[in-house]
C-alpha cells in the first residue's frame, strides 16, 4: 500500500460521518458494533501502515545523517592530504607532494559524491516527514472517532433498554386500562343498592302493617268504651 493511498484511507476515515451512517442505519446498535470492529482492524492495519512508513523515514534519516557525517570525513582527509603535500613541497619532495595532492583531490571527491547524497535526500525526507506527520493526525483522529463511536454505541443500547422498560410499562398500562374491572364494580355496586332498597322496602312494609295492627287495637279500645258507656246509661 502506497503512502498515498494509506494517507488517503485514513483521511477518509476520520471524517466518516457517523451521524448520517446511524440515521440511514435499520438497526443502529448492529451498525455501531460493525463500525466499532471494522474501524479497530482498520485503526490496527493503518498503524502497521504507518509505522513502516515512519520505519523508512527513519532509515532515509540515518543515511543522510551518514552522508553528512562521511562528506565532513572526507572534507577532513582531504584536507590533511594537502597540508601533507604542501610540507613535501616545501621539502623539495615534489613527487611525493603530488601524491598527496591526488590523494586530497580523491577525498574531495567522495565529499563532494556525499554532499551531492545528503542534498539529493534532503527534499524526499521533508516530503515523508510530512506525510508521517499527516498520518499521525489522521490516526489520532480515527482513535478519537473510535472512542465517538463507542460512546454513542454505549448510549445507544443505554437508551434502546430504557425504551423496552417504558414500553413494557406502557403495555401493562394499557393492558390494565382494557381489562378496567370499574364497570363490573359499577354493576355489583347497582345490585348491591337494588338488594338495599328492596331491604328498606321490606322494613317500610313491615312497619306499616304493625301500625295498622296497633290502630285496630285502638279502635277495639274504643268500641268497648262505648259499650260501656252505653251500658252504664242502661243501668242509671
Amino acid at each position: 500500500m502506497s503512502k498515498q493511498t494509506i494517507l488517503g484511507r485514513v483521511t477518509q476515515l476520520a471524517k466518516a460521518n457517523i451521524n448520517a451512517l446511524i440515521d440511514q442505519a435499520e438497526d443502529p446498535q448492529k451498525m455501531l458494533d460493525q463500525l466499532i470492529r471494522d474501524y479497530s482492524n482498520n485503526i490496527a492495519e493503518a498503524e502497521d501502515a504507518v509505522a513502516a512508513t515512519i520505519g523508512n523515514l527513519r532509515l532515509m534519516e540515518q543515511d543522510h545523517a551518514e552522508d553528512v557525517s562521511a562528506a565532513k570525513e572526507w572534507g577532513g582527509k582531504a584536507l590533511a592530504a594537502s597540508r601533507k603535500a604542501d610540507e613535501l613541497r616545501t621539502a623539495g619532495n615534489g613527487a611525493e607532494a603530488d601524491r598527496f595532492d591526488s590523494l586530497a583531490k580523491v577525498a574531495l571527491g567522495r565529499q563532494l559524491q556525499s554532499e551531492k547524497e545528503a542534498t539529493g535526500a534532503e527534499p524526499v525526507i521533508a516530503s515523508q516527514s510530512e506525510i508521517v506527520g499527516k498520518l499521525k493526525t489522521g490516526l489520532d483522529q480515527m482513535k478519537a472517532k473510535l472512542g465517538e463511536l463507542q460512546a454513542k454505541r454505549d448510549s445507544l443500547v443505554a437508551r434502546s433498554k430504557s425504551a423496552q422498560a417504558q414500553n413494557t410499562m406502557l403495555d401493562a398500562v394499557k393492558s390494565i386500562n382494557v381489562l378496567d374491572p370499574s364497570s363490573e364494580i359499577g354493576r355489583f355496586e347497582q345490585k348491591v343498592r337494588r338488594e338495599e332498597a328492596r331491604a328498606k322496602g321490606k322494613e317500610e312494609l313491615a312497619a306499616s302493617s304493625l301500625d295498622a295492627q296497633f290502630e285496630s287495637l285502638d279502635s277495639l279500645g274504643d268500641s268497648a268504651e262505648v259499650d260501656a258507656r252505653l251500658a252504664a246509661l242502661k243501668a242509671g
